[in-house]
């Protein structure tokens, strides 16, 4: 039997894309194009200087926010929280289930009914103090108190009263680990459905550099200011073979081809279904060129002219061809989402 000594040279090596603010446990990080899960601190030092304050809580945007969306999350990156999953859904008869302690209240029946009209948005904030800093920003329960005594919360800015208030939050770390749970399960299950439709659609993608530089709340406002519709939205964390699957028709064809496929698979991207008026057509001159240098000369008021950095990372990604307009939305909300 023969031996071999393998020697391995480990240099200590300067990683600029890489934040102090991107290591917590539970995060997945991209070094040099390779996925890395982060499961625990290495010793207790660092588990002290990174973790001690670090917290996970439920933010639900309700049906009367979710045409605020964008500012909801310019608030939330403003207050230094990452948003780390989200998910557009509708609730049925699960909103019964989720409020299910306020069961013997008088504004039970109310609060189901309303939180059944419409979508919700179910996010997963991360940061120190989380919970009660979220809790404050969304302000008194009372949209109407919330405006006399916190006139900068979410509820005194977008609330009515007390049930139509915006937003939810969890009120402790157990019932931030319960709610989580009950969105994002992490065992078996799969959580309450998407809202996509898949008909008269198109895909855009939000990319992982826009989402790191804190630009999403800033590309939703500007798609529904030009008067598109956000059908369904959802953060992913994308496998490389699943980017390479995504972007195959641009194999062979864009030269750029392997470094957007890293790109997507950098950190997590946020999938939307766009809807209105000859979607495919009109959203994809609403992103303009795909070189933001040439967008900012020729279309200056599209997305990657206003929030592009280069070819690759360019803010967005949109359906090229109008026939590809379900395809793509299908890849992302059935099939990564199946």
């Amino acid at each position: 039997m023969h031996y071999c000594k393998c020697i391995f040279n480990l240099l200590r090596t300067k990683y600029n894309d890489l934040r102090q603010e991107d290591l917590f446990v539970g995060n997945r990080v991209n070094v040099f194009s390779r996925h890395l899960s982060l499961i625990e601190y290495g010793d207790q030092y660092t588990a002290n200087k990174l973790g001690s304050k670090k917290e996970r809580t439920l933010a639900m945007i309700k049906p009367d926010g979710v045409t605020k969306i964008g500012d909801i999350f310019e608030l939330i990156n403003t207050a230094n929280l990452i948003v780390t999953k989200a998910k557009m859904i509708k609730l049925t008869c699960q909103a019964a289930d989720f409020y299910m302690e306020h069961q013997s209240k008088p504004f039970f029946n109310n609060l189901v009914q309303f939180m059944s009209s419409g979508p919700v948005v179910a996010m997963e904030l991360m940061g120190d103090e989380a919970i009660s800093i979220w809790r404050r920003l969304l302000g008194p329960t009372d949209s109407a108190v919330a405006r006399r005594e916190a006139q900068e919360s979410v509820r005194a800015q977008f609330g009515t009263d007390g049930i139509k208030n915006v937003a939810h939050g969890s009120d402790s770390v157990a019932a931030a680990a319960r709610e989580l749970e009950f969105f994002f399960p992490s065992t078996m299950g799969h959580g309450p459905s998407n809202t996509a439709i898949f008909t008269d659609c198109t895909c855009c993608i939000i990319k992982p550099h826009a989402i790191s530089e804190g630009l999403t709340g800033k590309i939703l406002n500007s798609i529904s200011a030009a008067g598109f519709e956000i059908s369904a939205l959802q953060m992913f964390n994308m496998e490389r073979a699943n980017a390479e699957e995504f972007y195959e028709v641009y194999k062979g064809v864009v030269t750029e081809y392997p470094s957007i496929v890293t790109e997507l698979c950098s950190g997590p991207c946020m999938a939307l279904e766009i809807r209105g008026t000859d979607t495919p057509k009109t959203f994809r001159e609403f992103c303009g060129p795909a070189n933001p240098e040439i967008a900012r000369h020729l279309r200056p008021t599209t997305l990657r002219a206003l929030y592009g950095k280069d070819k690759v990372q360019n803010a967005v990604h949109c359906t090229d061809l109008p026939e590809d307009g379900v395809l793509e939305v299908q890849y992302f909300f059935k099939i990564l989402d199946g």
